[in-house]
């Protein structure tokens, strides 16, 4: 693994592996087209710019394999190639599938002026994200002006294990696809899970019993969090959580399980209240096997 690789892709390539592996006896599945949206997907904002060999690396894709991809991608506009420095960055077109997925989300502008007036009032951030697997990625953020260390923004990736906003939105979930998510949580980064299982389940109870949960620095050491479960789409299978994270010099002692969770949930309240989403019912959480 090069160096740098940042944290969250560290096990990219076992996932890859495995990903392909289960997929091998499956006539319809397309190993090609799988492997070049892997490749996309190697990129992030503190690598806007990769080469082959560092692609391969965070993908785990032989670099023969890799280069090719990378030439068809760039040939189709979805990559960027720089001769200079010999590596390739995201085309333009890579755009216009991003598009049409936020439009389908027509919930977010009739959240942000609510979302925009409670980052302002705790001096912090508010955003809603979309439950994808280990990961929930940010779909609409808005921010008072100086929020510290971590500025969130649209398509930024948190893993779901660390973060108030991935718990809240696994509570939302029924129990077989919870069961199913504890298992992919495992899996994918075992020492991560070994370490915040607990605190995950935690934070599972907290949203049955209070309607948010908190996160102390789990993720950023520097920002303390609370999210609350937002709605399920159930007709695409799109569960949506909001959070709300401050710099924890901001924060007086109990401020944010006493005041700022409530106000949070009042929020994830009124944003459901505009889209016509009713309160979800979240169980008590059974305890899922270490």
């Amino acid at each position: 693994m090069l160096e740098d690789t940042p944290p969250h892709l560290t096990a990219a390539p076992t996932l890859t592996a495995a990903m392909l592996a289960d997929s091998a006896g499956d006539a319809a599945f397309a190993t090609t087209l799988a492997k070049g949206l892997i490749v996309l997907e190697a990129f992030d904002a503190a690598a806007p710019l990769l080469g082959n060999m560092q692609i391969s690396a965070r993908t785990g894709i032989p670099r023969p394999t890799v280069a090719r991809l990378t030439h068809t991608l760039a040939e189709l506009g979805y990559l960027r190639y720089d001769p200079a420095l010999s590596k390739y960055g995201l085309g333009t077109r890579a755009l216009r599938i991003v598009r049409p997925l936020l439009a389908d989300m027509p919930f977010r502008q009739l959240a942000r002026p609510l979302m925009h007036d409670l980052a302002v009032s705790v001096r912090g951030t508010v955003s809603i994200g979309l439950l994808d697997g280990p990961s929930i990625i940010y779909v609409e953020t808005a921010r008072s002006g100086d929020v510290g260390p971590h500025s969130p923004d649209i398509g930024l990736p948190i893993p779901v294990v660390r973060t108030a906003m991935g718990r809240a939105a696994a509570a939302l979930l029924p129990d077989d696809e919870a069961g199913a998510l504890a298992a992919q949580l495992a899996a994918s980064d075992a020492a991560m899970w070994e370490s915040y299982a607990e605190l995950y389940r935690a934070g599972l109870t907290q949203c049955a019993e209070r309607g948010f949960c908190t996160c102390f620095g789990e993720y950023m050491p520097a920002i303390h969090a609370v999210a609350a479960p937002l709605f399920r789409a159930k007709s695409l299978q799109r569960t949506f959580a909001i959070n709300c994270g401050i710099p924890e010099f901001r924060l007086q002692p109990g401020q944010l399980e006493a005041e700022i969770g409530p106000r949070l949930r009042a929020l994830a309240a009124s944003i459901r209240a505009l889209v016509g989403e009713a309160e979800p019912v979240i169980p008590p959480r059974k305890d899922e096997p270490a």
